[in-house]
């Protein structure tokens, strides 16, 4: 059987990686993970002429919401987001689903996080629609977004709307407003260097979230995670995030538990030998 990854850029993904590691702690010995690039104009024909042999898809962005058309059944996760990063080929049709939120649950729960009174979320993009999503499936009633720009939040607002939880958008300057209240939890879905000031102000005042979560997962740990450990905060890290989603995903394609100790063990051994360079 086959599956890949698909995106542009995509030579920097971590996928085959764990997916690979996955496959051989499995013993399905027959199966493959490509690398694909792949833009928007092209994922029709790509995803319309795959085979029976094909498995599945794990889909980076922009591609996560250019696939929702071209699916015949969409998981409740996807549609809400707005987007699907995995497609599991099925004998009745192409399904989408959105594992970026278990994904997100699953790095804050290893974490030891607990169900956080409040959430603010940096960032209002696809990965903060997730990120609002995994709110939700934690019991809390919504989040504050902190927006660099707010005009481009509606793909978050609808996300809120069609999960009936709250979204409360804030300007990026309350980040740097010392009468903010701090959140229990703070969810970073920007890229890196953009909560970089955030980040400092952390750092000098050692005022922290009970816990932080950043998805930036390389190189590690990020400023904000540095200034969060050391104020105290738990950390969940982008890469459990990664790996987590990976998982669910590897579940979808293949019908078995994920082996997630030898997918993360692989995952860490290419990460150092990227930091090595």
């Amino acid at each position: 059987m086959k599956a890949a990854v698909l995106g542009k850029p995509i030579a920097h993904s971590l996928s085959p990686v764990l997916h690979r590691a996955a496959y051989e702690a499995l013993g399905l010995a027959d199966w493959t993970y490509e690398l694909v690039e792949c833009d928007e104009p092209g994922l029709a024909a790509y995803v319309e002429s795959r085979g029976p042999e094909w498995a599945g898809l794990s889909l980076t962005m922009p591609l996560k919401r250019t696939v929702l058309p071209l699916l015949d059944h969409v998981d409740h996760l996807a549609a809400a987001t707005g987007g699907a990063n995995t497609v599991v080929f099925r004998p009745e049709g192409r399904y989408g689903y959105n594992t970026d939120v278990q994904g997100i649950v699953d790095a804050l729960t290893v974490a030891g996080a607990q169900a956080p009174a409040s959430v603010t979320i940096l960032g209002a993009g696809a990965t903060a629609c997730s990120a609002l999503a995994a709110v939700g499936e934690l019991g809390v009633a919504g989040a504050d977004v902190v927006a660099r720009d707010p005009s481009r939040a509606a793909g978050l607002l609808a996300t809120a709307e069609r999960l009936g939880l709250q979204a409360r958008l804030r300007p990026w300057t309350d980040l740097g407003n010392d009468a903010a209240t701090l959140p229990d939890l703070l969810i970073s879905t920007v890229p890196a260097g953009a909560a970089d000031d955030y980040s400092e102000r952390v750092r000098l005042t050692r005022q922290a979230p009970l816990v932080v979560m950043d998805v930036v997962y390389h190189p590690w740990p990020t400023p904000l995670a540095q200034a969060a450990a050391a104020a105290g905060s738990l950390v969940a890290s982008g890469y459990a995030m990664l790996l987590h989603q990976a998982a669910a995903q590897v579940e979808l394609m293949t019908g078995k538990p994920a082996p997630l100790e030898a997918m993360r063990a692989a995952g860490e051994q290419e990460l150092a030998r990227r930091a090595a360079r």
